[in-house]
């Protein structure tokens, strides 16, 4: 799990206390706005965004790398420092790592084996070997990490090894689903309004835990009832359908992983149960998560969503604006509300 630091505790000081005679006097606060006056006015946004939880990292590496690695990695990765390759395969699955690292040093023969078992299952997941000092063993330990799959090899016995670490653990690289998504999307899209292309591309790169309209609308600073009104009112799908299908190319692309069952899946997308996520695949699809899986593979679903939600109202997404009142709306508003 992600480290949380704890909550730092202050003591009452000197410095601090405020005498009641010294007290600053309290402003009286002005009186709340009327409901008429405050009606359509959106809710303050915060000045910031909310930090996001650092890419986890599964390794098995010497004590002595330990360390290194994690003052290497600082605010960009958060290192999970595992004894066996077991536990770092349930990293994987149950814990969503985005890399696994592994040190030349303590693979032989057996662990071997055990990292081409990850590298076979989980083909979506970096796999780096880590060298940090030369032995006897250390050229068939490398060889025979090459012949189980990985394919990047980091040596940091000189600075710019962990600089090269920093860039491949670290990085901020969209997957190969996000990366064909805000592709494909830009340019059936092109021309489309900003607030338009910004909606399709927050569904592809807002977080797995973004499952409701709400939260989505909160993603976009947009107020729930007015998002889906808009796009009931240009005759368009509903935000939850667009959502719904967008969750659905995410579970597609995780199942191309085949060491991940449907509960690691369910489990990942932020789904109550596997058995929560079987019903949203048959009210989708009309399939089971079985077929699903079976059927369509990350670029399949995502061409499903083109064909069903994108391509048939091409010609109104060029012009729809589902974050911003269109000119005169509010002009509009007035005279039928006077009327």
């Amino acid at each position: 799990m992600p480290y949380a630091a704890p909550q730092s505790t202050h003591s009452l000081t000197s410095q601090q206390y405020l005498p009641p005679s010294a007290a600053p006097l309290q402003q009286p606060s002005p009186p709340p706005l009327s409901p008429q006056l405050t009606h359509g006015i959106r809710p303050p946004v915060a000045p910031h965004a909310p930090r996001l939880p650092l890419p986890p990292v599964s390794t098995m590496l010497t004590i002595a790398e330990r360390d290194r690695v994690d003052a290497a990695g600082e605010g960009l990765y958060h290192a999970m420092h595992r004894d066996s390759l077991d536990d770092v395969m349930r990293d994987v699955k149950e814990r969503g790592a985005s890399a696994v690292l592994v040190s030349v040093a303590r693979c032989g023969e057996r662990e071997a084996a055990r990292v081409a078992a990850v590298v076979r299952e989980f083909p979506r997941v970096t796999a780096v070997a880590l060298l940090t000092q030369i032995e006897p063993s250390t050229p068939h330990a490398v060889l025979t990490l090459g012949r189980s799959g990985v394919q990047t090899l980091i040596d940091v016995r000189q600075p710019s090894g962990w600089r090269e670490l920093r860039s491949v653990l670290g990085a901020e690289r969209p997957d190969a689903l996000q990366r064909a998504a805000l592709a494909q999307l830009g340019a059936d899209l092109h021309g489309a309004p900003e607030d338009c292309r910004r909606f399709f591309e927050t569904l592809f790169t807002c977080g797995n835990r973004v499952s409701t309209v709400r939260l989505l609308a909160r993603q976009l600073g947009a107020l729930p009832s007015t998002l889906m009104s808009r796009f009931f009112r240009a005759h368009l799908p509903a935000p939850k359908r667009y959502l719904a299908t967008a969750r659905l190319c995410r579970a597609a692309s995780l199942f191309e992983n085949r060491g991940l069952s449907v509960a690691n899946v369910a489990l990942a997308l932020d789904y109550s149960s596997p058995q929560s996520f079987g019903r949203h695949v048959r009210t989708q699809l009309g399939a089971t998560a079985v077929e699903f899986r079976q059927r369509y593979d990350g670029e399949g679903m995502l061409q499903h969503f083109r064909d069903e939600l994108v391509l048939p109202y091409i010609a109104v997404l060029r012009t729809f604006t589902p974050l911003t009142a269109p000119p005169g709306w509010m002009g509009r508003r007035r005279l039928e509300t006077r009327a």
